[in-house]
């Protein structure tokens, strides 16, 4: 019988918490025998077994803090030897080369949404606040005050959540063999900012996902969490919705926390509203649990990476922890003001209704998790992939690992 454990290991501090779940334990007391690969759990009534994967090992005599907890089990803290931190998948700033051939495909459905696609130019756009930085830095008028930043044909500009194309007036043939979006038309009454919000919707025609936005008469924004761009020369691979879903976003909040230092940040929907608050806790975290029928894993393949070929019957997966706080239904609104004027907060766009995903996975999250590693102060945590799938081949919050 294989035993039931779940080994959160740090990887820059080379420390991991091992959590032996209750419905394991059988009867107390229990003998729990650890070697650097292995973990045994004997008690009266059986003994469970469990060996660890190649990439980590275990220093036994480094195990300490050993305490009982109702409903979790077993925890104890223990040194570990793991492989360096995994490189983050590619981003899109990496992935997408100027005259190279690429294909684009909803990745809801897998419909084509462009074939045969080369850019000339492939561009990161400035940060949000570039206009007020010049204002500070320029001794004249704001040479750009009345400019916007639109591709050209060919050009490919990067945001943080999304990238612009020039389409020109392709968007709008119908039946154009190279594209299978098409912008949303609602009857609506004039002046009604809803509607024509609606109006602006690029939607895939197969299955109805909104893809992204029209922001002028040629430019067309695609979010990254709903187009999936491949090489021209391989194929399209299917993955699940909630595993794409959460990678690309952990890609996005490790990319800014590194590059800007900012570890908060509010996920705001294309409606304007803010659904989720996420706090990041580190990204080196490798999540180690047992597949048995006692584990939790039939709910975390919901959010987890692929197992790798060589898990057997042990998953590992290389994850990033979060605090989230739920904002839907007025949920922390003093919260979320109080985040949306603090200038170390920063602000991810996605579709609403991606919004309402994340959230659900992050709730998914967290209650795979031994009850009392689910909050940490007033936030919940969670921890979700951050390897799942790259673009191109503490009094309330909750806690998940993406």
């Amino acid at each position: 019988m294989a035993a039931a454990l779940l080994l959160e290991v740090r990887r820059r501090t080379q420390s991991a918490l091992l959590v032996i779940r209750e419905a394991n334990l059988g009867s107390l007391p229990v003998d729990i025998s650890i070697t650097s690969a292995s973990l045994e759990v004997r008690s009266r009534e059986a003994c469970a077994a469990a060996t660890l994967p190649a990439e980590v090992r275990v220093a036994p005599s480094s195990c300490r803090g050993l305490q009982y907890l109702p409903g979790d089990g077993l925890h104890l803290r223990l040194q570990v030897q793991a492989g360096p931190d995994a490189k983050l998948v590619s981003t899109l700033s990496e992935s997408l080369k100027p005259q190279k051939s690429y294909v684009f495909y909803c990745q809801s459905c897998g419909d084509i949404i462009r074939k045969e696609w080369k850019f000339l130019r492939v561009l990161p756009l400035p940060s949000e606040n570039w206009s007020a930085l010049v204002e500070e830095w320029c001794c004249h008028p704001n040479p750009f005050v009345r400019s916007t930043l639109h591709p050209q044909k060919d050009d490919c500009f990067l945001g943080d959540t999304f990238f612009l194309l020039n389409l020109g007036n392709e968007l709008h043939v119908p039946g154009s063999p190279l594209c299978s979006s098409e912008t949303g038309h609602h009857t609506s009454q004039s002046g009604s900012t809803l509607k024509s919000r609606e109006n602006t919707r690029v939607i895939c025609k197969r299955c109805k996902t909104m893809l992204g936005e029209t922001v002028s008469s040629e430019t067309t924004k695609y979010y990254v969490t709903e187009v999936i761009i491949r090489p021209s020369e391989e194929g399209f691979s299917t993955i699940s919705r909630s595993q794409f879903v959460q990678s690309m976003i952990a890609q996005c909040l490790v990319e800014f926390s590194s590059a800007k230092s900012t570890f908060r940040f509010s996920i705001k929907g294309d409606d304007g509203k803010v659904y989720i608050l996420i706090w990041l806790l580190n990204s080196d975290t490798l999540l180690v649990e047992s597949l048995g029928s006692s584990s939790s894993h039939s709910v975390f393949t919901l959010f987890g990476d692929t197992l790798r070929p060589d898990s057997g019957p042990v998953g590992t997966w290389n994850a990033v922890k979060v605090l989230y706080q739920p904002c839907i239904k007025s949920r922390n609104k003093d919260l979320a003001d109080a985040w949306e004027n603090d200038i170390g907060v920063h602000p991810l766009t996605f579709p609403s209704e991606t919004c309402l995903e994340l959230l659900l996975i992050l709730g998914l999250s967290s209650t795979s998790l031994p009850p009392s590693l689910r909050y940490m102060n007033s936030f919940q945590v969670t921890a979700s992939s951050e390897e799942g799938y790259t673009n191109t081949k503490h009094g309330g919050e909750a806690a998940a690992c993406l």
